[in-house]
């Protein structure tokens, strides 16, 4: 009898650890695979001479419990600040490099080795954007080297065993659709077809996302005379009825995400998810660019932050979650363009607010010595966690 208890109790035990073993690596997977933490991120722009340090930028998206970002280069001193932070980072291989990547796999391979993987592991490297908006843009040659461009990139993460963790994507801006209204109606434009639907095809072989820079502030900036300016600002309005899918939308973010699923369901792509890359509303603008206020900009960004936060899908897609990165961190006052491009920033260029929606800044002023003070009691609280904690947390988020 005492044999078959131990017996029992061990069998109980390496079930027990086997059950342990299998959920650690179905975790390490999961994590891997991810490289979206959650529904709620936002863009790193750093067009600007007068921004906190990168690692002051690590101590205010920790305090607002932020967890993935996105940069438009490869920053060594950023990539440096973020080791550690378990921050998920997505960064950029600019346009201007794109040619040359597309030539050779070896080409991409070299900016690999000499990028990305020298901050591997402590940087939480979770991808690599191909470019920003080149198709629909007016470089044809950009078009072309799009996608040989992201398939050396992509095989030489393989070679180094890193697709499991870095995923390759490219953002689009609406530049790329004929026509998005209804959404049931959006298309890719004709033009654009030969090289998207490559694209679509190899991003779909490696299951990346199609990622969208969707902004209501844009098309209401644009036609505000036949725009509602609540259905751009998620407040209260009559909204707009889509009669071939008899769906009602109440807000115009949710209206362009199932546009981008109309346009590409119609070319066979209907399982592929939709991520916004970018959206935001401007705090300023010139006279002439209608609805650019900080009222406005503070009720888009909270709002916004309120519809993700619910973590549900949309009118068409009601079972795939919408994730989205806000554009952006900060204001960036050398960005060329009108008032707005300067203007899209949650934080001001000393870390303070530039309006509520129910973040903290670094700061409640632009004095120094509140920055390095705050900056030492936001790595020290976002440190204080336990193991159990991020076990518990992470069976809640899956």
């Amino acid at each position: 009898m005492l044999r078959v208890q131990q017996q029992m109790v061990f069998s109980f035990k390496c079930s027990f650890f086997l059950s342990l073993l299998i959920l650690s690596i179905t975790f390490s997977q999961v994590l891997g695979n991810k490289a979206f933490t959650g529904t709620y991120g936002v863009n790193y722009g750093r067009i600007a001479d007068n921004l906190p340090s990168p690692e002051s930028v690590v101590t205010l998206l920790k305090a607002a419990k932020i967890k993935n970002t996105k940069i438009y280069d490869f920053d060594p001193k950023v990539l440096s600040a973020f080791k550690g932070s378990g921050i998920g980072i997505i960064i950029g291989l600019p346009n201007e490099f794109l040619k040359d990547i597309s030539v050779a796999e070896d080409r991409a391979m070299n900016w690999i080795k000499e990028n990305v993987q020298p901050f591997l592991p402590g940087t939480k490297i979770v991808g690599i954007t191909i470019g920003n908006e080149i198709l629909g843009g007016g470089d044809i040659e950009l078009w072309e080297a799009l996608l040989p461009a992201a398939k050396n990139v992509y095989s030489a993460l393989n070679r180094l065993g890193l697709t499991h963790q870095i995923e390759v994507s490219s953002p689009h801006s609406e530049a790329v659709f004929a026509n998005s209204f209804p959404p049931s109606s959006c298309t890719f434009r004709d033009d654009i077809l030969p090289y998207m639907k490559p694209l679509l095809q190899f991003f779909s072989q490696i299951g990346t996302p199609f990622y969208i820079n969707a902004y209501p502030f844009l098309a209401y900036k644009n036609d505000p005379q036949h725009i509602d300016v609540n259905y751009a600002l998620f407040k209260k309005n009559p909204g707009i009825y889509d009669a071939k899918t008899k769906l009602h939308y109440d807000n115009m973010f949710d209206a362009q995400i199932d546009a981008s699923y109309a346009a590409l369901e119609k070319v066979g792509f209907e399982k592929m998810e939709v991520i916004v890359s970018e959206t935001g509303w401007a705090s300023r603008g010139d006279d002439n660019e209608a609805g650019a206020n900080s009222k406005n900009a503070m009720t888009y960004n909270k709002n916004m932050r309120k519809r993700l936060l619910k973590k549900k899908g949309t009118p068409y897609r009601p079972k795939m979650l919408v994730r989205a990165y806000i554009f952006a961190l900060f204001n960036e006052n050398l960005k060329p363009g009108p008032t707005s491009e300067r203007n899209f920033g949650l934080f001001n260029h000393d870390g303070s607010i530039a309006y509520d929606i129910g973040f903290t800044g670094l700061v409640s002023s632009s004095a120094t010595s509140s920055l390095i003070s705050f900056k030492g009691i936001g790595s020290s609280f976002v440190m204080v966690s336990t193991s159990c904690t991020a076990i518990l947390l992470l069976l809640l988020a899956l």
